[in-house]
């Protein structure tokens, strides 16, 4: 069916159970690859699971497949399909005429004309859902921030507004990235929302991809799973990369292990916090506290053995350095949003 504008924010945060196919598609690919990413934390901070659209053509049953597998390691998982054309057109409907399945798929196509059979497809069956995402203009993206920001506890004047958007180019995945990163370091939630200023979007707004390189692991050990998916997927890590990564996830883990153990001797985060003085860097506070409370002393020397096996995997092994730092990252988020 066609996802309806005014409910789509609620289709995509809190999904029907229904719903076992979602297309995405239209002129506005990053505007389609936004609202995916969205669709993934209403999902339960699903993992992306990446099958070929090739790999669907040769085999439709596949497809069907993959969808009604469990995830081997529990959680919330997603079939993702990135680019998607004509070719899924006959997986798609043989999943969407199973009687059962486990995991949602999620497809992303650039423009599609009235004809396609995977747009009528989609369109036409109940246990699906499209939506065309077209390139806002003018005012139409500040609206969206606006909206963007309200779904995470941010209050977003217009002319703030229209400086996040200026400086993501009009990319609404680029935006909601900028806008969960100050959501986080000002602690809001919808519960709970705060005002985004001009000296916050001065101090956070990433300009270079080394900020994103450096907050990759930051954005694990908080539970930031739709951040860090769409980081990854924006940036390409070579091994020098990758080396410098682990290394500033080792180094927070080094820092949090120690406060973690006073909690657990019975001192409040707030008081730990409040004892570092100086040597904590005020902006960094909302996430330090949040990982604090997050993670157990344990379940922090968990991840220092998983991320220093990982170093150890780079440093002298030929193993694809993109998907083992994914993978470990991603790993992460996952057990740090259970953790919440």
């Amino acid at each position: 069916m066609k996802a309806a504008k005014a409910t789509l924010a609620r289709a995509l945060s809190q999904p029907d159970p229904a719903i076992r196919f979602y297309l995405f598609y239209g002129p506005d690919e990053s505007g389609s690859r936004a609202l995916a990413l969205a669709l993934l934390n209403g999902l339960g901070n699903a993992e992306k699971f990446i099958v070929l659209g090739n790999s669907v053509k040769s085999d439709p049953a596949s497809l069907t497949d993959e969808a009604g597998a469990m995830a081997l390691f529990g959680g919330a998982r997603a079939i993702w399909i990135e680019p998607a054309g004509e070719e899924i057109a006959e997986g798609v409907g043989a999943l969407l005429d199973a009687t059962a399945s486990e995991s949602a798929v999620v497809a992303l196509a650039g423009p599609l004309r009235k004809t396609s059979g995977l747009l009528k497809l989609a369109e036409a069956h109940r246990a699906a859902l499209a939506h065309c995402s077209y390139v806002p203009e003018g005012r139409e993206i500040e609206r969206l921030v606006i909206d963007l920001g309200r779904g995470l506890g941010l209050r977003i004047a217009p002319e703030i507004a229209r400086s996040v958007a200026a400086a993501a180019n009009s990319n609404q995945a680029i935006a909601a990235s900028e806008l969960d990163k100050f959501a986080l370091y000002l602690g809001a939630d919808p519960a709970t929302p705060c005002e985004l200023d001009r000296d916050t979007l001065e101090l956070l707004s990433a300009d270079a991809a080394e900020g994103d390189l450096l907050r990759l692991g930051d954005l694990a050990l908080s539970g930031q799973m739709a951040a860090l998916l769409d980081t990854l997927g924006r940036l390409g890590h070579g091994g020098n990369e990758a080396v410098t990564i682990v290394r500033a996830v080792q180094r927070r883990l080094l820092m949090l292990a120690p406060l973690r153990v006073r909690v657990e001797h019975g001192e409040t985060v707030d008081g730990v916090l409040a004892s570092m003085g100086k040597a904590l860097f005020w902006k960094d506070k909302a996430l330090i506290q949040r990982m604090l409370s997050g993670w157990s002393a344990e379940r922090l020397a968990q991840a220092a053995a998983r991320v220093a096996q990982l170093e150890r995997q780079l440093m002298l092994t030929k193993a694809p350095e993109q998907a083992s730092l994914g993978e470990t990252l991603i790993t992460l988020a996952r057990a740090a949003a259970r953790a919440r």
